[in-house]
């Protein structure tokens, strides 16, 4: 049998383990997927651990997606973006992948949407990095948003093309986008948008990498001014897939794996 898993600290929330155990039924793979919870600290061991017990991969979320870059061979991408949420065991020294990255571009493609015009990323933490270097791979010119603006360029600066700003920049920057990201927590735990709602518009196709409410307040302003939505349970899922894909080798059974994730949401 296989293991496979996911590192982070709190773990009790995620919906990951549904997602994969559906795709492994699916598929008829032998495997299992568990959440693991080790203390901040005990990262090192843990990765260390997983290795010399076989297991094949794992997931990594808050609050280690950086602090594993140290710890695997991060790919390209991995490394560019400065986080992994994937680690592969297949070689002799783990691999670190970040699959965010991928879940943001197959969200929007899922959607029809194309990625080669103008967009805003609101966030530079992790999600917003991943956010912003898939979007600038993929052809658009990017934008980033942020409360603290030092953060905003700085990610900026390590992406061609792009500028940061701060928050108070998106009524002149959302009304010119093509596309639009949260990848912030605003409106995890609240009713609030980051974003001014005259701001959008029609020819505007809106993510919220937000999941733990599928009809987000951005969301639904969004839809009421005519823009495309794009809810966080579709960035959750294309992530999980690419990272089924990783370890597998095989086409990930996207229906199963977004039944399974829509079940629990």
């Amino acid at each position: 049998m296989q293991v496979f898993g996911l590192v982070g600290n709190p773990v009790g929330h995620s919906l990951s383990p549904p997602m994969h155990e559906a795709a492994y039924e699916e598929c008829g793979i032998d495997a299992r997927y568990v959440a693991f919870e080790p203390d901040p600290d005990d990262l090192e061991a843990a990765i260390e651990g997983a290795q010399a017990l076989g297991i094949d991969g794992l997931n990594v979320t808050i609050p280690f997606k950086r602090d594993v870059l140290d710890l695997v061979a991060p790919d390209d991408l991995a490394a560019r973006i400065g986080a992994v949420n994937t680690v592969d065991f297949g070689g002799r020294k783990p691999t670190g992948h970040n699959t965010d990255a991928a879940g943001v571009k197959r969200a929007f493609a899922h959607h029809d949407v194309s990625l080669d015009g103008r967009a805003v990323v609101v966030g530079a933490g992790g999600a917003g990095r991943a956010a912003a270097f898939a979007l600038a791979d993929a052809g658009a010119t990017v934008a980033i948003a942020n409360r603290t603006v030092e953060s905003a360029h700085a990610l900026a600066d390590e992406i061609d093309g792009a500028d940061g700003h701060g928050l108070d920049a998106l009524g002149s920057l959302v009304p010119d986008a093509d596309l639009l990201v949260n990848a912030t927590s605003v409106g995890m735990d609240g009713d609030e948008s980051p974003v001014p709602s005259e701001t959008l518009h029609t020819d505007l196709a809106v993510l919220d990498a937000v999941y733990s409410s599928i009809e987000t307040r951005l969301l639904r302003e969004a839809a009421v001014a005519g823009a495309r939505t794009i809810d966080g349970g579709w960035m959750l899922l294309y992530q999980g897939v690419a990272a089924f894909e990783q370890w597998t080798g095989r086409d990930a059974p996207v229906n199963a794996m977004n039944g399974a994730l829509r079940a629990r949401i």
